[in-house]
């Protein structure tokens, strides 16, 4: 009796569904029919029939895309749709994953692994443009509302367009087509922005930045970041780093230097910025100092701040000094010794000195510097143990721990057959590696 209660039920559903979804033919007659009371004097000064006007171009968007919604089964949607059939099916990759496609006349479902309907694009639209040309119908309703009744149902409408233009970006964006994407996302954050939604949507800027600036459309992408900057999104200081990208693809080195160092006041931790300014300063031949000048300004602010001593080892780590980057590194755990990073910086400076010397070593032909280079690879591994159990010891991230335990674990394992504790710290690593 219940199954018969719920397939009632999914029947009734799909006849509700049937009766509200319009044909193309249908949606276009509506669209018309509304387009002709807008040249009417008379009607044209009504909320009512511009708003008719917008809904009726999003019901033109949506018709072509059946009586399928992204997250509906792949089972229950063969129920749904009846004798809509597809007329093929294939197998396909997007994004590195699996895609059933169901090609139908308006549009393709595409069902990933778990058979739900992830994407669903439109091949034969009712309108190009019915989504700005619903935004327009929107906008004007507002500009006629005098009393603000309607404000509510506009701003709402002028949202529910932002949606479906951040949908087609992610769809652009899974097919690979990285400009159109961007185009997609900048037009969700233009819509969201419409008086009177007067929405900030600092995703839709950063995704309209980001894709444009991964199909190399510097120009749009450079816009954008500069957009995510003024409305204060910054994705913890990415969003200089790639506008500092973008403007040293554009030629412009003195507007490169001024977004990293402007980052690099605001998020000092950020590697991405970092590197970025630590490569300017070398394929420009100006002095790093301005670095340390930039660091020295944000320990005024933060005296107390471990991670500005490990970003300052960082620094010199990577300009080759290596004293001056060890002495920062302790510092920074000096200041706070929960801080774990700073003694990973030693570790990993003495583990990547070791990896150098054992790759030349590798190309040295004669025994005598041959065994010297071991010699020197071997302490510069021991160097890397002290550092390495020091941070294991006081980190309480289990993944950092981890990992640290697979660096002591490789270093255990060069010198077990020297000494019993060196086997033992090899098997107590190993333990954490495969237990994690």
């Amino acid at each position: 009796m219940k199954r018969i209660i719920i397939a009632l039920a999914i029947l009734l559903s799909v006849q509700i569904a049937a009766n509200a979804q319009k044909s193309p033919a249908e949606a276009r007659k509506a669209v018309e029919s509304a387009t002709e009371a807008t040249a009417n004097p008379k009607k044209a000064i009504k909320v009512a029939t511009w708003l008719k006007l917008a809904d009726s171009y999003m019901a033109a968007y949506s018709a072509p895309a059946g009586a399928g919604w992204v997250g509906a089964g792949k089972q229950e949607l063969q129920l749904i749709l009846g004798n809509d059939k597809p007329v093929a099916t294939e197998e396909v990759v997007l994004s590195g994953e699996p895609y059933i496609k169901e090609v139908y006349k308006t549009r393709n479902y595409y069902y990933n692994a778990n058979g739900m309907l992830s994407i669903i694009e439109i091949t034969e639209p009712v309108y190009e443009d019915a989504l700005a040309k619903a935004l327009e119908a929107y906008a004007e309703a507002y500009r006629v509302d005098e009393k603000g009744s309607k404000t509510k149902d506009i701003k709402a409408g002028m949202l529910n367009v932002s949606a479906k233009y951040l949908e087609e970006g992610m769809n652009s964006y899974m097919f690979g087509d990285l400009k159109a994407a961007s185009r997609k996302f900048a037009a969700a954050a233009d819509a969201a922005a419409t008086e009177p939604a007067s929405t900030v949507d600092s995703t839709a800027i950063y995704n309209a930045g980001f894709t444009a600036w991964m199909a190399g459309d510097n120009e749009f992408a450079k816009d954008y970041f500069k957009k995510c900057i003024e409305v204060k999104y910054y994705e913890d200081g990415e969003v200089y780093a790639k506008l500092a990208d973008v403007y040293t693809k554009l030629g412009d080195t003195l507007a490169t230097k001024a977004i990293l160092e402007d980052g690099f006041t605001v998020f000092p931790q950020s590697q991405s910025i970092l590197i970025g300014l630590i490569n300017y300063y070398i394929q420009s031949g100006d002095s790093p100092e301005q670095l340390f000048v930039l660091l020295d300004k944000a320990k005024e602010n933060e005296p107390g701040n471990a991670s500005l001593y490990y970003v300052e080892g960082d620094i010199h780590n990577k300009l080759g000094h290596k004293d001056e980057a060890i002495a920062a590194y302790l510092k920074s755990n000096e200041i706070n010794p929960e801080y774990e990073f700073g003694l990973i910086g030693i570790g990993v400076l003495y583990y990547n000195e070791a990896i150098e010397i054992q790759e030349k070593a590798a190309t040295e032909m004669d025994d005598a510097k041959y065994m010297a280079l071991v010699d020197e690879f071997e302490a510069a591994l021991m160097n890397a143990i002290e550092p390495f159990e020091k941070a294991f010891a006081i980190s309480k991230d289990e993944g950092i721990k981890v990992n640290l335990a697979e660096y002591l674990k490789n270093i255990y394992y060069r010198f077990r057959d020297k000494d019993q504790k060196y086997m033992d710290g090899y098997l107590k690593y190993d333990e954490v590696v495969k237990n994690r």
